[in-house]
């Protein structure tokens, strides 16, 4: 099996924190607000890079 617990488990806090950031965006309704402009983009940019990172790690071999 190519992909191991612990990457299945970064992976999905990955995607949880892809929904998280979405719903930051979403949450008041503008499109200059700050949520939408300064942390959502953050959290995203953090996201798709923890999926990138789980995807790439190599299990432990013992």
């Amino acid at each position: 099996m190519p992909l191991g617990r612990t990457n299945y488990l970064v992976i999905a806090g990955g995607a949880a924190l892809i929904v998280l950031s979405f719903w930051a965006m979403a949450i008041e309704h503008r499109v200059d607000g700050f949520f939408a402009l300064n942390v959502a983009p953050v959290l995203l940019v953090g996201a798709y890079a923890a999926v990138a990172f789980g995807i790439l790690i190599r299990p432990r071999r013992h």
